[in-house]
């Protein structure tokens, strides 16, 4: 059954069915789960992928305490996860660009601990995962692929730590924005030029920042001749003056 966020499409008989997408046409299927199937498996993965309707700025994909049925790839636009304090107040605690898969910190509790919505209209692919584990337990290197894909949710978790206790605001936000143009580089994009999906308020808020610092430090950043800002808009002009000079890895 599909998350009561997102709506499916009706087939000439009235039922509820699943909008299907091509694994095959998709550009970002380097990056995606599919990398680590064959041809001949692909289609197995493709019947139990589901494909619904573009969602609109700040809908949910999911909210915390939501049972955990489903992992998403994003398949454009972009999506923030987030949890809520004890004041009903947001921490965006994560982005997710086109290719990137979000939604398994159910995994272990079986319900969501956090929210995710998009930050802009946007497409997901919806993987229910117990038809997934199924499939990886068929396909090793679709178990293993989806093993490192939770790594890394566990490393960018231990980063966004080591990010906020002990980097300034300057290598916070110069942080963010080279791991932006990585992300981007893998998926054959620009990794100088950049349209950032969120707001500088989401950004303050992810990086434990004053609004007013970001702006700052952006407008500072412009006069070094580190970037051109237009908006939301950037151009990265000299890398290695964005990375403090050696501080951050380029």
């Amino acid at each position: 059954m599909s998350r009561k966020y997102l709506h499916l499409v009706s087939d000439s008989t009235g039922h509820t069915m699943a909008s299907r997408t091509s694994c095959n046409d998709c550009s970002l299927s380097p990056i995606c789960l599919p990398l680590a199937v064959s041809l001949s498996e692909l289609d197995q993965l493709e019947d139990i992928m589901r494909r619904g309707r573009p969602l609109k700025r700040g809908e949910h994909l999911y909210r915390a305490s939501d049972p955990f049925e489903s992992v998403y790839a994003v398949r454009s636009g972009a999506v923030k996860s987030y949890v809520l304090s004890e004041e009903g107040e947001e921490q965006v605690t994560g982005f997710y660009l086109p290719g990137e898969i979000i939604g398994m910190d159910g995994i272990s509790t079986a319900h969501h601990m956090s929210s995710a919505k998009t930050l802009e209209t946007s497409s997901v692919c919806e993987i229910p995962f117990g038809r997934l584990e199924e499939l990886s337990s068929k396909i090793p290197t679709l178990q293993h692929h989806f093993f490192s894909l939770m790594s890394r949710e566990i490393q960018a978790d231990r980063e966004l730590h080591m990010l906020l206790s002990k980097k300034s605001a300057d290598d916070r936000i110069a942080s963010l924005l080279l791991s932006i143009a990585a992300r981007q580089q893998r998926r054959g994009l620009s990794a100088v030029r950049l349209r950032l999906p969120m707001s500088r308020y989401d950004i303050a808020n992810y990086l434990g920042l004053a609004v007013e610092t970001v702006s700052r430090i952006f407008t500072r950043f412009q006069q070094q001749g580190f970037l051109a800002v237009e908006g939301r808009e950037i151009e990265i002009l000299d890398r290695e003056g964005l990375c403090g000079n050696g501080r951050l890895r380029a």
